[in-house]
């Protein structure tokens, strides 16, 4: 759709069982002229229906609702428009955790939590707001200013030689698609790699602790959610929890883990440059960055720190990417020493894991 300025109006359906829900993201959205409310539906029938006949750019599906809940209807979305983006609209417990991580399964693009409800409707329209709008515009394809950051100057992508230098651990950064991205990158990871992975997957409490399990069950490495204290070992992968930054230590001959809750960095917290700042201080060069789908540029910064010490960097392509913000970033920095579609890049890992 296009607007009376010429300017490209994304068209988004809203489907919940709540009037309240329905109403509360309607004026979220409403404020933004980008965007247009063409249509809502109170059950996943309605939305299968209503995406044949509206044919939006971005459905905003809720979970449970009765006559037909969204992980039912999710599938049936995808079979009518399978590129369609859909952000799955789920609440901060950890059923609410688990259903969604089975929509990210099943082909959801990605997802925000429904507000607390504390503060009254004007506090939980801009949260909404804040959350959802960014989500719906990079998931439509529209280019969004993000806060500059000091990067190097840019040059041609993948300008940077290949890697020779041995390998003592694995960093990797992600974001919007990152759950299914990690889940295919990790299945194919052997139970004998020999570097430590340490993970920043931009999600809340709560649903960290829920992918760190599937993760594991799916993977032969060991994966858990980061404890202060933990030990980085071979064959084994931590994720940073929710709301905590996951740093790495040297301490003695060990390396260790540690969480802080200092302030959000690049509105994140957990962030993948603080994760990538402090792989610098503990194994200097000796490290492979690995920046997979994700909005943003959170990463850019600790990237460039790693370059500078003669890191190789993985960036995830830009056709496999659901958003090829983070990856897109480094890329475009000629910060990469290779950018690779995800079925490649597990291979990749193995390999120069034991250069």
């Amino acid at each position: 759709m296009v607007a009376a300025d010429g300017a490209l109006v994304i068209k988004v359906l809203v489907v919940d069982d709540s009037a309240i829900v329905r109403r509360l993201v309607t004026t979220a959205l409403s404020g933004d002229p980008g965007l247009e409310v063409v249509g809502v539906a109170v059950n996943g029938r309605q939305a299968v229906d209503l995406v044949a006949e509206l044919q939006p750019d971005v459905v905003t599906l809720d979970i449970e609702m009765p006559e037909m809940d969204g992980l039912t209807a999710l599938p049936l979305i995808r079979a009518i428009a399978p590129r369609l983006p859909v952000i799955m609209f789920s609440t901060l417990t950890e059923r609410g955790a688990r259903q969604t991580l089975d929509a990210l399964s099943r082909g959801a693009s990605d997802y925000v939590t429904k507000p607390s409800g504390t503060g009254g409707l004007a506090a939980s329209v801009t949260a909404v707001r804040l959350e959802l709008v960014p989500k719906i515009k990079a998931l439509a394809g529209v280019r969004q200013t993000v806060p500059s950051v000091a990067v190097p100057q840019r040059r041609a992508a993948v300008a940077r030689p290949q890697v020779t230098r041995a390998v003592d651990a694995i960093v990797i950064g992600c974001s919007t698609g990152g759950p299914d991205a990690l889940a295919r990158l990790f299945a194919e990871l052997p139970a004998d790699l020999p570097v430590p992975v340490a993970v920043v997957q931009h999600m809340p409490p709560v649903f960290t602790t829920m992918l760190a399990a599937r993760l594991d069950a799916n993977s032969r490495l060991d994966v858990r959610e980061a404890a202060d204290g933990d030990v980085l070992r071979p064959g084994a992968a931590l994720l940073a929890p929710g709301d905590h930054h996951l740093t790495i230590r040297r301490e003695g001959d060990r390396v260790v883990a540690r969480l802080t809750q200092d302030p959000p960095e690049n509105f994140c917290r957990p962030a993948v440059d603080v994760l990538f700042r402090s792989a610098v201080e503990a194994y200097g060069g000796n490290v492979l960055a690995v920046v997979l789908t994700g909005m943003g540029q959170d990463g850019l910064v600790g990237t460039e720190q790693l370059v500078q010490r003669g890191a190789g960097v993985i960036a995830q392509d830009e056709a496999t990417s659901v958003v090829w913000g983070m990856p897109g970033a480094v890329t475009e920095a000629g910060l990469a020493t290779e950018v690779l579609p995800l079925d490649r890049i597990a291979g990749r890992l193995s390999l120069l894991s034991r250069v």
